[in-house]
């Protein structure tokens, strides 16, 4: 039997944009608890490859409430924003409850019900934090298969370092910066490395560099007020980040040809005897290949009539779902802007949602009476 427990709010996903919602929720007194499917918070990020390091300062790498503890002008690794996210959560005392796998959603007397093994949760509101980095729905192309056997395969979800790989030539797919990443510090282990995918641009300026320090409050702006939803701008920018990834950042093009990383500017377009085939008609002759070709959105948990926009993320403003009040998103590339999937645009965005809640909250205690909770603010 399942125990139902009632709450106003369940997140889903204790990363760091549903630690910044609880934060904020928290500070208004709204009653909450946030479910992960984790041993430990912050564990997505201990997943990730050990040499990653964050691509902005910890200046812009705090949640709201508590800088992150590292000279400003450093950039930290995974594995410290996973120990910072830990210590957040202990420190705010937010209600997570690691080891807890949601597995479904749906419509429930008139809000939600969340199931999540031998509990259930009926909930007004429900916010998915689950973010964009899902390692369990890592996207390869269908062809994937067909390459030859002795090609040792993975996705950027699996990688851990060049000590996986097999001796022999290294493709690298897909040419945005967790690529560019991966394949330089590849072609520096001493592998012959080819980087394929469409170019996505790159800073004008290395990020941990003098200019840097000049440079990076300029790009806040932009990436938080001037590459938004509402701006012409930031509707072009939101399409290419959604299919084709971000700008390189910390590697640039220039790094790339200095470590020996032959950049191929076309698309891996399927398999001839085994090997991968470029759009060009050229065959790549590789022992292996890592496939930085993003995640899949995961919502076949959501058991409701989930309205999505033209790139397959949910319909949302500013996080709140208009078709399913009650339901918000937070995480996502582009939610409201650049920043959106960016550590610095987790607070302004869980801020946001948590203000909705609250206002709807407010409304429902008025008996609907108050005014209609302000998605703009």
């Amino acid at each position: 039997m399942q125990t139902v427990e009632r709450i106003e709010t369940v997140i889903v996903g204790g990363g760091q944009a549903g630690l910044a919602v609880g934060y904020d929720l928290q500070r208004r007194g709204r009653p909450f608890v946030i479910l992960d499917g984790n041993a430990r918070v912050g564990d997505s990020w201990r997943r990730r490859w050990p040499s990653l390091r964050l691509y902005s300062p910890a200046a812009s790498d705090g949640l709201p409430g508590t800088p992150f503890p590292a000279p400003r002008h450093s950039f930290p690794s995974g594995a410290e924003m996973a120990d910072y996210l830990e210590a957040y959560a202990e420190q705010w005392s937010l209600p997570v409850r690691t080891g807890t796998t949601v597995e479904w959603l749906e419509r429930a007397d008139g809000g939600y019900r969340v199931g999540a093994g031998e509990s259930c949760f009926d909930a007004d509101n429900v916010v998915v934090a689950t973010g964009s980095f899902q390692h369990d729905h890592p996207l390869v192309p269908e062809f994937a298969p067909a390459l030859d056997p002795a090609i040792v395969q993975l996705h950027s979800a699996d990688y851990r370092g060049p000590e996986q790989l097999q001796d022999g030539p290294v493709l690298v797919v897909g040419a945005a910066h967790s690529g560019a990443d991966i394949a330089i510090e590849v072609a520096r282990a001493g592998f012959p490395t080819v980087l394929a995918g469409r170019d996505t641009g790159q800073l004008p300026f290395h990020i941990e560099g003098r200019l840097a320090r000049l440079g990076f409050p300029v790009l806040r702006f932009l990436w938080t007020r001037v590459l938004t939803v509402r701006t012409p701008p930031g509707r072009k920018v939101k399409g290419k980040i959604r299919s084709h990834g971000g700008p390189l950042l910390r590697v640039r093009r220039g790094d790339l040809a200095a470590a020996g990383v032959e950049r191929v500017p076309e698309r891996v377009a399927g398999v001839e005897d085994g090997r991968p085939l470029l759009a060009g008609g050229r065959a790549l002759d590789v022992a292996n290949v890592i496939w930085c070709t993003g995640f899949a959105n995961a919502y076949e948990w959501i058991r409701l009539p989930l309205p999505l926009d033209d790139d397959g993320f949910p319909e949302q403003t500013r996080g709140a779902v208009r078709d399913l009040p009650g339901l918000y998103f937070v995480g996502m590339p582009f939610l409201d802007s650049f920043a959106s999937m960016l550590i610095l645009g987790a607070g302004r965005d869980g801020e946001r949602v948590a203000a909705h809640i609250a206002a709807r909250a407010s409304r429902s205690r008025a008996g609907g009476r108050a005014a209609a909770p302000e998605l703009a603010a």
